[in-house]
């Protein structure tokens, strides 16, 4: 059976001190992410996402360092710990991970949102989890929001064991940010 699921968490702080041309045009989309090629479909994955936002006229995230490195921890926490949510079993958002990066360096607030999906067999490939995302309100909702300019993306070539039983498949997580002030 192939399977797709979805979240997304929003969060806000004010820190102390045609997409279908577009998917060809994006190598890795349709490759199922594997531990050799997570950063070719990391850039697949942003590379589609850039071209949805502009087929809706919004600029292209920039990719972030620090918000693709809140994006690794999720999904690498997801796989380790065996579950699926926006929310660590500790406690942490997408926003306290974020805050305590250099993300709010300079900035007198800021705000995330946060995509994560998994997905088997021809399902985990970018191509299918963007598609899936965009068909989803709230992840679209995140994703042609033009606010937020900064991004973050990771995807684990495994999958938590509560959502794959065994099978192979992949994790993704992305981030979105904006820095205020």
């Amino acid at each position: 059976m192939l399977a797709t699921a979805l979240a997304s968490c929003f969060g806000a702080i004010a820190p102390a001190g045609s997409a279908g041309a577009r998917r060809s045009a994006c190598p890795g989309a349709n490759v199922p992410p594997d531990g050799a090629n997570a950063g070719i479909v990391d850039g697949a994955t942003l590379c589609l996402i850039d071209g949805v936002r502009a087929a809706h006229h919004l600029p292209a995230l920039r990719a972030n360092r620090e918000l693709g490195a809140v994006a690794i921890g999720q999904v690498v926490s997801m796989v380790r710990w065996d579950y699926f949510a926006d929310v660590r079993p500790s406690g942490q958002t997408p926003l306290s991970l974020v805050v305590v990066t250099r993300y709010p360096a300079h900035a007198t607030r800021i705000e995330v949102a946060e995509n994560i999906a998994w997905g088997t067999g021809a399902d985990a490939t970018a191509t299918h989890i963007v598609a899936a995302w965009m068909a989803s309100p709230p992840h679209r909702r995140v994703i042609l929001d033009g606010e937020y300019r900064d991004a973050g993306v990771a995807v684990n070539a495994t999958l938590p064991r509560m959502v794959g039983a065994g099978q192979p498949g992949a994790t993704y997580a992305m981030e979105f940010g904006v820095r205020r002030g």
